[in-house]
C-alpha cells in the first residue's frame, strides 16, 4: 500500500490505513518549500513505470532492488544515422552488483546519463533505456547538473568529506547556498523519478549510492513513510570536528538517518558517523548480535561496514582477449630485466601522486644500485573535477617527473613511465600483470579498488599467471609461483583488509621510500605467501558478495516495516522527522481523558517533575506558579489524590512544593515519600544502612576531577554523577568505565548501580517508581477508596517502571479502573499514550483540575483504556 503526504491528527486511523482526506492547511510539500519540483500526490497511481508486483517468465512474484547512482552503469554514443545508442558498462560497481542479488530478485537502475539529452529527446530515450535495460533516466539540465555535481558535489561537499577545510576565503570549496540549494533541486528530481518508478512498498528496496544524494532518504521518507531504504556510502566519512563545520549539517546526518540502513567501508568512516550522531543530535548507538544500532525517531536504522571488492572473474576472463595477449608481450618486452612499480590513480590533490613519485626519487637516490633496474609505471587518468588546485597539482608532477628522468636517464631506461590518458580494461590488466610491486599512496580514499584488481590479475587465471617484468616469460606459472607485493596508505578503505601490504604514511615520504624499498627486496617467497592471503580475501568478498550481503541486512531491518505506525512532522530538510511508532501508541486525547475523569468517583494523579511538568534544563527546573496553581487546584478535590515521583531529593522537592498543602511527594524514586504537606516523611525500607557511600563517593569523586563538566549529586539515600555537561563521547566512555569500576567493587553490596540519561546513580536495591506507584495504590484500596481513575505521566527511563505498573494493575481484579500511562515525547515506551511536551501535561492537567469539581457522571460500566 502506497501512502499519499498528508498530515494526520487521529494517528490510530493512520496505522490502520484510514488515510481519509487532507483537510485544508495541511502544509506545502517539501519539494515546494525547497523550490524543486512537487512530488506527485497520488499514491495509487504512481505513473508509468510502477507496478505492484513483477512476475518473472516462470510467473512468479519478484520483488525489487533499485539501485539510485548520479550516474546509470551504461556507455552513451550518438549516431548521426541511427540516434542514441547505448550499452551496459560491465565495469560500473552497480552492474557487477547487480550479480549478487537473490535469484527472486530484479535490479532496476536510476540516474543520470554521462551524456546531455535534448528536451525533444528525453521521452523517446526514457522508453528505450526501460524496454532494453530496466534503466530510468533522470535529466537535469545542463546548468543544474553543472551545478548540482560539478561545483557543489565535487568541490565543496568532496573535499570536506576527504577531510579538507576550506580556509581560504576565495575558495571554491567555501559553502554556497545556491549550489546547495542545487543539490537539493537535483535530489528532489531524483525523488520524482522514484515516485514514478516505485511499485509496492513492500516489494521494492531503494539502494542510494553515495554522497551525490545524501539528501534522497528524507525526501523519499517523506513521501513514502515505510520505503524501504538503504544508502551506502563510496567516500569517506571525516571526523566530527570536520563535519561539524559544514553549515547543513544537520540536514545530511538526518536525511542518512531517515534511510533503514547506512552503509560504510570501513569501521573509522562509521565510527565518525556515529560520533556526530552523538555530537549533534545526542544519539547514542547500541550493538545487538554483532549489528550496530541507532534508534531514530522509533525506528533501528542499521550501521553496515563493509567494503565493497571486484569482480575477478571480469577481469580473469580479460587475459584471454587478443589486445590484452598483445599489449602484457610488448610490456614484458619493454621492462625486460627490471622490476616494475605501478601507480593506478586520478589527477586529484587526495590520491598522493607527488608524494609517491618524491618517494621514488629517493629510492633512487639512497640506493644507486637500483637506477637503471627500477621503473615506476604510473597511469594517471583525467580529474574529475578540474580547478586550481589540480592545475597547480598536474604542473607541479609533471615538472618532478621530467626532472627524474633527466636526473636517472640512462640510455634504453626510463625511471618513469608518465600515462596521462584514457587506459582501457585490457591494458590495465597488462599493466597489473607485469607489474611487480603496486604503490598506492592517496592521503584520503572512500575504498580504491586498484589494490584489489592488481592482485586478481597477478593471480591470473586458472593454470598460469603472469610472471614479473624481470621474469623468464608472460606465459603460465606454476600456483606455487604466483606472488604479487602491495605498498598502501593507511588512509585508503582498502588497508585494513590487506593485511599483507606495507601499510605506511603517505604524508611521510621517508616512510613510503622505506616502504618501496623493502617491498622490492622482500624473498619471494615472502611474497608468495602474502599473495595468497590476499587472492583468498578478495576472491571470495567480491562485488557480489557486497551486495548479496547489504543486501540482506537491508531486508532485515526492514521486515517490521508493515507493522509501523508513522507520521511526519515538519516539512523542509532542516525540521522534517518521520516518527515511527507502534500501532497501540497513541496520543493522549483530552477530551477522552477529560470524560472519564468526569465520571470517576476517586481519582489518583502520578506525575514525574523533570521534563513532565517542566522543561528539562541545565539552569533551573523550579517549577513555575503556572504549575503550582494547577497543582493547587487539582489536589484540593478531596477526591483526588495528586503524588509528585521524582528523583530528586526530598529538601528540594519540599522547599519547591510547601506551598501545595495536599500534594503527595515522592523523592529520589520512591525512596522517602509524604501523602501531603503536614505529613511526615515515610520510609521504603527503614533497616537501609549507607556506610557503602564511603566507598562510592571517593570514586565519584575520581571520575568528577578527571571529567570536565561532570558533578556529583548527593542525596540521603543516593549519590549521583552527572555528565550531561561533559564532552558527549568522553562522559558516554567514562559513565561506561565507571559502571564496570563500581559493580566490581560493590559486588556484595545491596544496592544497584543504574546509568541513565548522562547520568549513573547508585541507589539501595529494589528502590524505583514502580515500587511506590504500587505501594500508592495499594495504601488508597486499603483505606476503602480504589480509585476508578489513573492517570500517571513521565518522560524518562525510570518512569517506564510506573508505567509497567500501571499495566500490572491494570489486569488487576482488585482494582477496577481506568487507566493512562502516558509518557512525554512520540518515543517507543512501554506508556499505550502520549502527549508532545511539557506545556501540552500542563494544559492536560489544568483542564482536568477545571473538571474535577463537578459531580461524578453516571456511566454504566468500567471500561479499559
Amino acid at each position: 500500500m502506497q501512502f499519499t503526504r498528508k498530515s494526520f491528527s487521529n494517528l490510530a486511523a493512520l496505522a490502520q490505513g484510514d488515510f481519509g482526506e487532507a483537510g485544508a492547511g495541511a502544509g506545502s510539500s517539501m519539494s515546494e518549500l525547497l523550490g524543486g519540483g512537487p512530488l506527485s500526490h497520488n499514491a495509487t497511481a504512481l505513473g508509468k513505470g510502477s507496478r505492484t508486483s513483477i512476475d518473472d517468465m516462470d510467473g512468479r512474484k519478484t520483488t525489487r532492488c533499485i539501485f539510485v547512482t548520479n550516474h546509470l552503469p551504461l556507455k552513451c554514443s550518438k549516431d548521426e544515422a541511427s540516434g542514441w545508442n547505448f550499452e551496459w558498462d560491465p565495469d560500473a560497481l552497480v552492474a557487477q552488483a547487480k550479480e549478487g542479488l537473490p535469484d527472486d530478485m530484479e535490479a532496476v537502475y536510476v540516474g543520470c546519463l554521462p551524456v546531455e539529452i535534448e528536451g525533444h529527446e528525453h521521452e523517446e530515450v526514457t522508453q528505450q533505456l526501460v524496454s532494453e535495460f530496466n534503466c530510468h533516466p533522470v535529466f537535469l539540465g545542463t546548468e543544474l547538473k553543472n551545478n548540482y555535481y560539478k561545483k557543489f558535489c565535487k568541490q565543496q561537499l568532496w573535499p570536506i568529506l576527504h577531510y579538507l577545510i576550506p580556509l581560504n576565503p576565495t575558495s571554491l570549496g567555501r559553502f554556497d547556498p545556491n549550489l546547495w540549494s542545487a543539490y537539493v533541486r537535483a535530489n528532489m528530481a531524483f525523488a520524482n523519478k522514484l515516485v514514478e518508478v516505485l511499485g509496492s512498498l513492500e516489494e521494492d528496496f531503494v539502494w542510494i549510492h553515495d554522497y551525490h544524494l545524501l539528501v534522497l532518504p528524507s525526501l523519499l521518507r517523506k513521501r513514502f513513510h515505510r520505503i524501504k531504504c538503504g544508502v551506502f556510502l563510496h567516500s569517506p566519512f571525516p571526523s566530527s570536528e570536520i563535519f561539524r563545520t559544514f553549515p547543513r549539517r544537520e540536514e545530511i546526518i538526518r536525511s542518512m538517518l531517515n534511510a533503514d540502513l547506512v552503509g560504510f567501508h570501513t569501521f573509522d568512516y562509521a565510527r565518525h558517523f556515529l560520533s556526530c550522531c552523538s555530537r549533534m543530535l545526542g544519539l547514542e548507538h547500541k550493538t545487538s548480535r554483532g549489528s550496530i544500532i541507532v534508534e531514530y525517531y522509533g525506528r533501528d536504522v542499521g550501521i553496515k561496514i563493509m567494503p565493497t571488492g571486484v569482480n575477478p572473474e571480469r577481469l580473469l576472463s580479460g587475459f584471454s582477449w587478443s589486445d590484452t595477449i598483445w599489449r602484457q608481450g610488448e610490456l614484458v618486452a619493454q621492462f625486460k630485466g627490471k622490476t616494475v612499480l605501478l601507480g593506478v590513480d586520478d589527477m586529484d590533490i587526495f590520491k598522493g601522486i607527488e608524494l609517491k613519485l618524491q618517494a621514488f626519487e629517493q629510492v633512487l637516490a639512497h640506493h644507486p644500485e637500483w637506477r637503471g633496474k627500477l621503473v615506476l609505471v604510473q597511469v594517471t587518468s583525467a580529474a574529475r573535477a578540474p580547478g586550481k588546485d589540480v592545475e597547480d597539482l598536474q604542473r607541479f608532477v609533471l615538472d618532478l617527473v621530467e626532472s627524474i628522468n633527466a636526473r636517472y636517464r640512462q640510455p634504453g631506461y626510463e625511471p618513469v613511465v608518465w600515462l596521462e590518458r584514457p587506459v582501457p580494461l585490457y591494458e590495465r590488466i597488462a599493466l597489473y600483470s607485469i607489474a611487480d610491486v603496486a604503490v598506492v599512496t592517496a592521503t584520503r580514499d572512500g575504498m580504491n579498488l586498484v589494490p584489489y584488481e592488481y592482485v586478481v590479475c597477478r593471480q591470473g587465471p586458472s593454470g598460469g599467471a603472469a610472471s614479473g617484468a624481470g621474469g623468464a616469460s608472460s606465459g603460465a606459472m606454476p600456483p606455487d609461483k604466483r606472488h604479487s607485493m602491495l605498498v598502501v596508505s593507511e588512509f585508503v578503505g582498502c588497508s585494513p583488509s590487506l593485511s599483507g601490504a606495507i601499510r605506511v604514511n603517505p604524508w611521510s615520504i621517508e616512510a613510503v621510500r622505506d616502504a618501496i624499498y623493502a617491498a622490492i627486496r622482500l624473498p619471494l617467497v615472502d611474497r608468495h605467501i602474502r599473495h595468497e592471503k590476499h587472492w583468498k580475501y578478495v576472491s571470495n568478498h567480491t562485488v557480489q558478495f557486497w551486495a548479496k550481503s547489504y543486501l540482506a541486512d537491508l531486508q532485515r531491518f526492514t521486515r517490521n516495516h508493515s507493522k509501523l505506525q508513522c507520521f511526519d512532522l515538519g516539512f523542509a530538510l532542516d525540521t522534517f522527522r518521520m516518527v515511527a511508532l507502534t500501532s497501540n501508541f497513541r496520543k493522549l486525547q483530552s477530551e477522552v481523558v477529560t470524560k472519564a475523569c468526569q465520571r470517576a468517583g476517586k481519582r489518583v494523579f502520578l506525575l514525574d517533575h523533570d521534563g513532565t511538568l517542566v522543561a528539562q534544563s541545565t539552569i533551573t527546573t523550579k517549577p513555575s506558579q503556572e504549575v503550582l496553581n494547577m497543582l493547587k487546584h487539582l489536589s484540593s478535590d478531596p477526591r483526588n489524590l495528586v503524588y509528585i515521583i521524582s528523583g530528586r531529593a526530598r529538601p528540594e522537592l519540599a522547599d519547591w512544593f510547601s506551598s501545595v498543602e495536599n500534594l503527595g511527594l515522592a523523592a529520589e524514586h520512591g525512596f522517602y515519600w509524604r501523602p501531603n504537606a503536614r505529613s511526615e516523611w515515610l520510609v521504603q525500607d527503614p533497616e537501609a544502612r549507607f556506610g557503602w557511600k564511603d566507598i562510592v563517593q571517593p570514586i565519584l569523586q575520581l571520575y568528577t576531577e578527571s571529567t570536565d563538566g561532570s558533578f556529583i549529586e548527593v542525596k540521603d539515600s543516593a549519590l549521583v554523577w552527572h555528565y550531561r555537561d561533559a564532552d558527549p563521547d568522553f562522559g558516554s566512555w567514562q559513565a561506561k568505565e565507571l559502571l564496570d569500576h563500581l559493580e566490581g567493587v560493590l559486588s556484595n553490596e545491596p544496592i544497584e548501580v543504574v546509568p541513565g540519561q548522562t547520568i549513573v546513580e547508585v541507589k539501595p536495591q529494589g528502590v524505583s517508581k514502580g515500587k511506590i506507584v504500587e505501594r500508592i495504590l495499594h495504601d488508597a484500596a486499603a483505606a476503602g477508596e480504589p480509585p476508578d481513575f489513573v492517570l500517571c505521566i513521565g518522560n524518562d527511563r525510570s518512569d517506564e517502571d510506573m508505567f509497567t505498573a500501571m499495566e500490572n494493575m491494570q489486569f488487576s481484579p482488585h482494582m477496577p479502573a481506568e487507566v493512562f500511562a502516558c509518557t512525554v515525547g512520540q518515543k517507543p515506551s512501554k506508556a499505550p499514550f502520549y502527549v508532545n511536551d511539557p506545556a501540552d501535561v500542563v494544559s492536560t492537567l489544568s483542564k482536568l483540575a477545571e473538571v474535577s469539581a463537578a459531580p461524578p457522571a453516571a456511566s454504566p460500566s468500567v471500561s479499559f483504556a
